[in-house]
């Protein structure tokens, strides 16, 4: 805090524990000349626009030591980075967009997999073909990436890939490929990266979590599993293999999913669209009022002063009514301050993502060893009571989930299935802020209540993909209230 020039950090640290204790870093932000936001194009829907308000929050640091940094950005490409940048700034910026790295020849290849089953039109499962593909090109020793749509796929996925090799005699393959998701511990994850980096991971099937952001060094081939929903996603995705600059091939392999066939059958369309635009809204009265929290904690408010872009007697509204209802601040002269001990910003996660983790914990030998961590979402779909859980391929059986304590107990399993769980959401309209009529039906705004029911879960043999049998599931419904648009369509149009 005192000697260093650089500091390497995220927004969650800035937001958490930099700027609720900026005095002790009172020298680094007079000394603050720049700012610089890689991956910007990250920064988008409520986590950028969260990132927005904290910008705000450490402009205004800034001003209290007498610095003004400059910011700067870097983004993979999007529609409108020069936009994005000065919403999350609210700063002018200037765009540099003439790309000079070299470009290394690429071939892009579109693939729809066979219909499998006329009658009901299904086709060969994305995730066989792209398995097909990944040995073929393992086998020619060539660096594959593998990119699926979700967890569970990427561990059916690696399994089926790595019995392949080992039936055909080729083990020392099956040891050179890696799966990678987000769950897994820290040091299986840096270990796999670190192996790709230095050629002793060939091959790797990972989530979206692989998409950007870490180096994983030199691939020839990519696979996508699926169309990752947008342009944007899939050029990111393209984008790891060919980085040495040789020659890279990249594949989509269509689902069953209507876009995917939309996509698959234009391709054309894919080719001359541009990447989506990011968007971002950091006045939403939601998001802003939090960190006007933070703000206070951080500094006291001056009577009058602006925050973002509600004016001083906007601010000034907001903070009489957080006064007079939740006793957080109080006016003290000119000066609104902070009432308790407590720091907001400790409450306030800038993903909307429960930070209440499942610690799985295996206990097929003597000594209980940690396996993975499970956001709390997750949990309720991957690691419920005889639920098959699965770590780099190899499935475990959950036999206790202890809900309170947040822990999963596992064992390995042999029983040749894994399980996926049955839940669907129902939406709720507790109050409608505004509605009207638009031909041929209404469209309407307000807040709602999206409940997730979690009701049974399928058990799925490993080798043919069959429905062998059915579980209950017993877990509490989660509830997530929000703000939403809905459209309402008259029932004699269907």
């Amino acid at each position: 805090r005192r000697s260093g020039r650089l500091v390497i950090s995220n927004p969650d640290m800035l937001h958490a524990a930099i700027l609720p204790h900026h005095d002790k870093w009172a020298h680094f932000f007079r000394s603050l000349k720049y700012v610089v936001l890689d991956e910007l194009h990250t920064y988008r829907g409520v986590f950028g626009s969260h990132v927005a308000n904290v910008v705000r929050r450490l402009k205004r640091i800034c001003a209290h030591y007498g610095s003004d940094p400059v910011f700067l950005a870097t983004s993979a490409t999007i529609a409108n980075p020069k936009e994005l940048a000065e919403a999350l700034t609210e700063q002018d910026f200037e765009l540099v967009n003439k790309n000079g790295a070299p470009a290394a020849e690429r071939y892009v290849c579109f693939m729809n997999p066979p219909i499998k089953d006329i009658q009901q039109m299904r086709r060969q499962s994305a995730l066989s073909a792209a398995q097909s593909i990944a040995k073929t090109t393992l086998e020619k020793e060539c660096g594959t990436i593998v990119f699926t749509r979700s967890r569970q796929s990427v561990e059916v996925l690696i399994k089926h890939l790595k019995e392949r090799l080992k039936g055909d005699r080729k083990e020392y393959l099956a040891n050179r490929v890696a799966s990678y998701r987000g769950g897994y511990l820290p040091n299986l994850r840096r270990s796999i990266e670190r192996g790709l980096r230095d050629g002793s991971v060939l091959g790797v099937v990972s989530t979206n979590a692989l998409e950007l952001g870490i180096d994983i060094g030199s691939l020839d081939v990519c696979v996508l599993a699926g169309y990752p929903g947008t342009v944007a996603s899939t050029w990111q995705q393209f984008g790891r293999a060919g980085r040495s600059g040789g020659t890279s091939l990249s594949v989509l392999v269509a689902t069953d999913d209507p876009l995917d066939q939309f996509i698959i059958q234009n391709p054309d369309y894919f080719f001359e669209q541009s990447p989506e635009a990011a968007r971002i809204d950091p006045d939403n009265l939601r998001i802003l009022v939090e960190h006007l929290k933070c703000a206070c904690y951080e500094l006291p408010w001056m009577q009058g002063e602006a925050f973002g872009n509600l004016s001083g007697d906007e601010t000034t509204e907001v903070l009489e009514f957080l006064a007079r209802e939740t006793q957080l601040v109080q006016l003290s002269g000119v000066q609104w301050k902070w009432t308790t001990q407590n720091y907001p910003a400790n409450e306030i996660n800038l993903r909307n993502i429960a930070d209440e983790n499942f610690v799985v914990i295996d206990i097929t030998a003597d000594e209980p060893v940690i396996l993975a961590e499970v956001d709390f979402e997750g949990a309720h779909t991957t690691i419920y009571p005889n639920a098959v859980y699965q770590v780099s391929g190899e499935p475990y059986r959950v036999e206790r989930l202890d809900y309170d304590e947040r822990r999963a107990y596992v064992r390995r399993s042999n029983d040749g299935y894994y399980t996926s769980a049955m839940h669907y959401a129902a939406v709720s309209i507790l109050d409608k802020f505004d509605e009207r009529d638009v031909a041929p039906g209404r469209i309407g705004y307000g807040e709602v209540c999206v409940t997730d029911r979690f009701v049974g879960y399928k058990k799925i043999k490993f080798k043919t993909g069959e429905n062998i049998g059915y579980g209950e599931l017993n877990l509490p419904e989660l509830d997530l209230h929000t703000t939403s648009y809905w459209l309402e369509l008259p029932s004699d149009n269907f």
